[in-house]
């Protein structure tokens, strides 16, 4: 890509210019994610982004953000934004920069480092009071190598390491709990079909302090197996269906900010996928499927009563 046109990209809102990455899949659903989360940040930003999909947006030198840009190993994304928030505190302090030019410090990482090689650097982020945002895109996987289990994985998917006949016999973490026992400024859950949600917390989130999290499903047509043009479909039916609560965090109490009075079957969503297709055919495996309605059936039992 030459030098002449990144030059008309910067005219671009960032919406579009975040879709100018050459590696990214068609149909993303942490970009669909990440297109409505960056609008709202804007480019007084620096992302600290661990290695994963959203990695693939940046053609060195060169990346779609227009504040700063740091990689990171899959593990160190909180490290390395202690780091920058240090630095940017320190010239704050000697008066090198002005408040008007403090930037907003942001990870965004993949559920394999959200939910597994980086928790342990995150929950030390969380109890230090680190003044960050940290944005975790969740496909459910780790999308960028294949597709293989990670601790976002839901029971009885099939994944790259995972292909036994009733898929993934483990469980997915509760991130938001993890996080929410940590006692931070702020965790919310969103998605990219629903874009209004997502504006008000993030724009909640921007205006803190303090360590918060915004968990975004994202729907992966690669990993989870269907056409990219049913992303914003399957985004909805993972809220209707009751798998994806949209909640928040906020003072010491858990909120839901979106119910689904009239909760859809769980295998309306399941059925949209290629991961789950073991669960119906040849044979349905009632037994999986039940199991899975159970779990987010005693999950909106407990909040009802």
């Amino acid at each position: 890509m030459s030098e002449t046109r990144f030059q008309s990209l910067k005219d671009l809102p960032a919406a579009h210019l975040l879709g100018t990455g050459t590696a990214m899949c068609a149909g993303c659903g942490a970009l669909e994610a990440l297109h409505g989360i960056y609008d709202i940040l804007g480019e007084k930003t620096v992302f600290i982004n661990a290695a994963g999909c959203m990695t693939l947006l940046s053609v060195y030198p060169y990346t779609p953000f227009r504040g700063s840009w740091l990689y990171t190993a899959m593990a160190s994304a909180p490290a390395g934004a202690q780091g920058v928030r240090d630095a940017l505190d320190i010239l704050l302090e000697k008066k090198r920069i002005g408040p008007e030019d403090d930037l907003q410090t942001v990870v965004l990482t993949g559920d394999g480092s959200a939910y597994g090689m980086g928790l342990s650097a995150t929950s030390a982020a969380i109890e230090r009071g680190l003044d960050f945002l940290y944005i975790c895109y969740d496909n459910e996987g780790y999308g960028n190598t294949g597709h293989q289990s990670s601790g976002a994985t839901p029971h009885g998917a099939r994944t790259a390491t995972c292909k036994g006949g009733h898929g993934f016999g483990g469980y997915k973490k509760d991130l938001f709990a993890i996080w929410a026992a940590h006692r931070p400024a702020y965790v919310a859950t969103v998605v990219g079909a629903e874009p209004l949600d997502l504006a008000r917390k993030v724009e909640k989130a921007k205006a803190m302090q303090g360590p918060r999290l915004l968990i975004a499903l994202a729907p992966c047509p690669t990993g989870w197996d269907y056409d990219p043009r049913e992303t914003v479909k399957i985004g909805k039916l993972a809220v209707k269906s009751g798998v994806w609560p949209l909640k928040e965090y906020i003072g010491g109490k858990t909120v839901h900010t979106k119910l689904p009075r009239k909760r859809l079957p769980v295998e309306e969503y399941l059925k949209t996928q290629g991961r789950f297709t073991h669960l119906f055919e040849p044979q349905r495996d009632e037994q999986t499927i039940q199991e899975i309605q159970a779990r987010v059936d005693a999950y909106w039992h407990e909040f009802d009563g």
